[in-house]
C-alpha cells in the first residue's frame, strides 16, 4: 500500500493534477488486477445479501415510492428492478434508485468502521444497474465492486465525516465513480473527473441520522449512487469538476471537514497490487445499526442469568466514543426512548434494541420493531432503565489499525433491584469475521433463504443463487437478480408525484 498526504492547497500555487487525492483515485479504475479467489468469493456473498435485504423491503413505503418513481423511466434497454420480473426495464439511474432504497431500508447489509463509517455493498445497486444497460460481463462487475470497496475503505479509515456532521454518504459517491469508471474501463482522466463531480454534489449532513430519523436515512445512499452515474455520464461526455475537489481552499477539506491546516493521510493499493478491503468489512447478523451487533449478541447470553426480567433496575453498557454518541444516551436524542419513535429510529437505539433482546431472546428484522412493542409497558420500563457511557478502552479498540484488534462491543452491568450484578463483555459479533461464528457461504444464503421466504418462489431463490455462484462467467443483463414476486402482489402508491 501506498501512503497520500492530503492537504488544502493554495490557489496561488495550483496543486498538480497528479498530486490530487481523486486522481490517485482514479487510477483504481485503470487496468485492474485479477481479483483473488477469496475476494471474488466475498463480492458473490455481498450480491447475495444485497438481494436478500432487498426483497425483503420491497413493500415498504420508502422503497414503493422509490419503485414508483424508477417506473415512471422505462427503458427497453435499461436495468432491472428487484421484484419486477425480467420483462420490466428503466434508465440505469432510475434502476439504482430504487433499488438501492430496498437494499438501505433495513439496515440489513454489510458495514464497515474506521475513523468514519459505511455501508460499502451501497455501491452494487449502482454498479449493478449501469453494467446490465452497458451490457457488461459477470466478471466486469465483480471487478468493479472490489474497486469500490477499495476506494471507500480507504476514505473511512482515513477521513473522518462524523465529527463535522457530514453524512457518510460524502465518501460512497465517489467510491462508486470509481467503480464505475472500472466497469466501464474509462480513463484516468474521466474517471477523475467524474469523482470531482459526484463528491460535489454529494455533501449532505448528518440530521438524516439524527434525531426522528426519517425515510430519507434509506434513500440517502441510493442518491449517492444515481449522482455518480449522472456525474460519470457528463464526464464522460467531455464535463469537467471542480477542482482540487478535496484540495481546494474553498472546498471539501477545508469548508467541511478539518479546516485549511489539515492533514490526512490516504492508504491506496500500488499498481497492479492485489484490491483486498472487501475482506476487511463484514455484514449483520441483525436488522439494526451495526455498532448494536455485538451487544445483541451480548443480551442474548445475559438475560438466560435473569429470572424476572421486572427485577431489572439498570442496565449500563460502557462502550465506545461513536457508539455512545451514536446509538446510546450520548446522542442526546430524546427519540431514541420515545415509544412512539420511527423504526429507522429504533434501529439506531441500542437502549431499545438491548431491552427488547433481552425480553425475546431473539431478533427479527419485522417482529422487533412493531409500533404495539413500543408501546408495551414492560418493555418501555426496561427500555428507560437502559443508558450507555463512553469507556476509553472501547474507543481505543473501535479504532486500532490492526483489525484482529478492533472492537465494535462493550462491557454491561445489569443491577437488579435485589443488588445483584450481572457483567459481561464481548468484543465483536458472533457473526464478525474475528466472531464465535463468522459469516460464510452457507450463512449468506440461510439469510437469503429467511428473507426472501414467501416472497418469491423457491425456484426464483434457487434460480439467483446458482447465477449468483456463476457470476464470473456469465452475462450480466441476464442476471435473476430481479427476481419476480410471484407469491405476494408488488404494492403500489395511491400518492402521485411529478412523473
Amino acid at each position: 500500500m501506498k501512503l497520500h498526504t492530503v492537504t488544502v492547497w493554495p490557489s496561488t500555487r495550483p496543486l498538480e493534477k497528479q498530486e490530487q487525492l481523486a486522481w490517485k483515485m482514479a487510477a483504481l479504475g485503470v487496468d485492474v488486477p485479477k481479483l483473488d479467489a477469496d475476494v471474488r468469493e466475498m463480492v458473490i456473498n455481498r450480491l447475495i445479501d444485497n438481494t436478500a435485504v432487498g426483497i425483503a423491503s420491497l413493500n415498504r413505503p420508502p422503497v414503493v415510492a422509490a419503485r414508483a418513481q424508477a417506473l415512471a423511466h422505462p427503458r427497453a434497454n435499461g436495468a432491472g428492478l428487484l421484484g419486477c420480473g425480467s420483462d420490466v426495464r428503466v434508465d440505469a439511474e432510475w434502476a439504482a434508485w430504487a433499488n438501492g432504497v430496498a437494499v438501505r431500508e433495513l439496515d440489513y447489509h454489510d458495514t464497515f468502521l474506521a475513523a468514519d463509517y459505511a455501508h460499502p455493498a451501497d455501491c452494487i445497486p449502482a454498479l449493478l444497474a449501469v453494467a446490465q444497460q452497458c451490457g457488461r460481463s459477470g466478471s466486469d462487475l465483480m471487478k468493479a465492486i472490489a474497486v469500490s470497496y477499495e476506494v471507500h475503505v480507504a476514505l473511512v479509515k482515513a477521513i473522518c465525516l462524523h465529527k463535522h456532521k457530514i453524512d457518510h454518504i460524502a465518501h460512497l459517491g465517489p467510491a462508486i465513480a470509481v467503480g464505475l469508471g472500472a466497469l466501464l474501463e474509462l480513463d484516468q482522466e474521466t474517471i477523475y473527473q467524474a469523482v470531482q463531480q459526484t463528491l460535489h454534489v454529494c455533501c449532505t449532513t448528518r440530521q438524516s441520522r439524527k434525531g426522528m430519523i426519517s425515510s430519507w436515512k434509506a434513500f440517502a445512499p441510493a442518491h449517492a449512487g444515481k449522482l455518480a452515474i449522472e456525474a460519470v455520464d457528463r464526464a464522460m461526455r467531455g464535463e469537467k469538476a471542480p477542482s482540487p475537489i478535496y484540495e481546494g481552499e474553498d472546498s471539501f477539506i477545508a469548508y467541511m471537514l478539518d479546516g485549511p491546516d489539515a492533514i490526512y493521510t490516504v492508504s491506496l493499493p500500488e499498481k497492479g497490487q492485489s484490491l483486498r478491503a472487501i475482506m476487511e468489512t463484514y455484514t449483520k447478523a441483525y436488522s439494526a445499526e451495526y455498532q448494536s451487533q455485538a451487544l445483541l449478541d451480548l443480551a442474548f447470553s445475559m438475560r438466560q442469568k435473569i429470572t424476572n426480567l421486572s427485577d431489572v433496575e439498570e442496565v449500563v453498557i460502557y462502550t465506545s466514543h461513536h457508539t455512545h454518541n451514536v446509538i446510546g444516551t450520548g446522542a442526546a436524542d430524546p427519540e431514541k426512548m420515545d415509544p412512539l419513535a420511527s423504526r429507522e429510529t429504533l434501529d439506531h437505539s441500542i437502549m431499545y434494541i438491548f431491552a427488547v433482546a433481552l425480553e425475546d431472546g431473539t431478533w427479527h428484522h419485522i417482529k422487533s420493531y412493531p409500533p404495539a412493542r413500543h408501546i408495551s409497558p414492560e418493555t418501555i420500563r426496561l427500555w428507560h432503565c437502559v443508558r450507555t457511557e463512553e469507556d476509553s478502552l472501547w474507543t481505543r479498540r473501535y479504532h486500532a489499525e490492526n483489525p484482529a484488534d478492533k472492537a465494535f462491543g462493550g462491557r454491561v452491568i445489569i443491577r437488579l433491584k435485589d443488588g445483584v450484578i450481572i457483567e459481561e463483555e464481548l468484543s465483536v459479533a458472533d457473526a464478525h469475521p474475528h466472531g464465535k461464528h463468522p459469516f460464510v457461504r452457507e450463512n449468506y444464503i440461510a439469510k437469503f433463504t429467511l428473507l426472501t421466504e414467501g416472497l418469491v418462489t423457491v425456484k426464483s431463490q434457487q434460480d439467483f443463487l446458482w447465477y449468483a455462484a456463476h457470476l464470473e462467467e456469465l452475462d450480466i443483463a441476464s442476471l435473476s437478480y430481479l427476481l419476480p414476486a410471484d407469491a405476494q402482489a408488488l404494492e403500489q402508491s395511491d400518492l402521485k408525484g411529478i412523473f
